[in-house]
């Protein structure tokens, strides 16, 4: 496929931290896309959840699902724009590397843990994965990704945060936009999560048809699609016939609304996509209208429903309660955690035991967690 001058190529891309001799056969981007899905932190996230805690069923979402559906969504979207599908691949099945347990849950417990030490955001932590923590390579830490696809993990950050993250935080300094692919990755994930939580919010019977209805964006479809097929359709039929036509919809906004700015703009260059005036990968007006209707909608009907709050009550305990008693005793941690652990207790040497407390937290899957939880507070296991 022939790529679009402003898209993302291997030939200027500003490379790697450590240099490396180039592949034969795959391009610098397949390479890091390869990298990420062999990753141990990948794994992981087929055990870390979006809403739903992972033993309440196996039909709900988890983070490694989730990344997937991201990935396909901005494919379609990159190949309608001619941009480097490899770089959105990559970019989609890495942003969520850094997410705690327990979904949102637990990285508001963790990050109210991490308050006094500097915060803990899994944006952040998601690089902090594939720059330092991933360590299996003899020559590098991390997974030595290129800049293009760290410059996509790191979706948003503050400029106080961004003056320690170097080259890929300089953007947030200067208010310049990154790679187009970016931005791309970073709306195909806003797509996919709106409305697979509202699958699953089906599915979950947490949130009905009726009430859906009444939202605009799935009552627009709700209706064509009873006018096409009639009442006789099963829910199930009627929610999956819904919510791929919401998401068409979305997708195709996307291409249409950012080939109008790509046309009007006629950037001849990733560098002048970077210096842009605004993103140029965007809703229309109207569909982030309704985008942002669905999502209030998810938020005072699902997210803060009694059932799911409940869980994610006990996961934020959970999370509290690992990260307390391991910076009270940091010789409750492994000792892969435990030996890096500073000898002395003054305030620089708490802010590293912190963070490599929050790496081990962050790490944690959702049935990891609870088990560690009964290993360390229940007086009946011994290990």
């Amino acid at each position: 496929m022939t790529l679009a001058p402003y898209a993302a190529r291997q030939e200027t891309s500003r490379g790697r931290h450590v240099a490396e001799p180039s592949s034969g056969n795959r391009t610098e981007y397949q390479r890091d896309r390869d990298r990420i899905i062999h990753c141990a932190a990948f794994r992981r996230l087929e055990y870390k959840t979006q809403v739903f805690v992972n033993h309440e069923g196996d039909l709900f979402r988890t983070r490694l699902t989730h990344s997937v559906e991201v990935a396909q969504i901005a494919r379609t979207i990159a190949r309608s724009l001619a941009l480097n599908e490899d770089l959105v691949e990559a970019i989609s099945l890495a942003h969520d590397l850094g997410h705690t347990a327990f979904g949102h849950a637990g990285q508001d417990a963790l990050n109210e843990c991490m308050k006094p030490f500097g915060g803990f955001e899994h944006n952040i932590q998601s690089l902090r994965v594939v720059d330092v923590l991933e360590n299996k390579y003899a020559a590098f830490d991390g997974l030595n990704l290129t800049f293009e696809t760290r410059e996509g993990i790191l979706k948003h950050c503050t400029k106080a945060k961004a003056r320690h993250l170097g080259d890929v935080g300089q953007r947030f300094l200067d208010d310049s936009h990154p790679s187009l692919e970016a931005q791309l990755a970073n709306l195909s994930d806003e797509i996919a999560y709106n409305n697979h939580d509202v699958d699953d919010g089906l599915r979950a019977g947490l949130l009905s048809l009726d009430q859906l209805a009444q939202v605009p964006l799935f009552a627009r479809f709700y209706d064509e699609v009873i006018t096409l097929y009639g009442q006789d359709l099963s829910a199930k039929q009627i929610r999956h016939e819904v919510i791929r036509r919401m998401i068409n919809y979305l997708v195709v906004d996307v291409i249409e609304t950012s080939q109008a700015a790509l046309s009007s703009l006629q950037p001849a260059s990733i560098d002048a996509v970077r210096g842009a005036d605004r993103a140029l990968i965007a809703f229309s007006p109207e569909a982030r209208r309704l985008n942002v209707e669905l999502k209030r909608f998810l938020y005072k009907n699902l997210y803060s429903h009694h059932q799911v709050y409940r869980i994610t009550s006990k996961a934020r305990r959970v999370i509290k309660a690992l990260f307390d008693a391991f910076l009270a005793d940091p010789k409750l941690l492994p000792p892969k955690f435990s030996e890096r652990v500073p000898p002395t207790g003054d305030d620089a040497d708490r802010k590293i035991r912190a963070r490599l407390i929050a790496d081990y937290i962050a790490g944690m899957t959702d049935r990891y967690a609870l088990d560690e939880y009964d290993r360390l507070f229940d007086p009946r296991r011994l290990r």
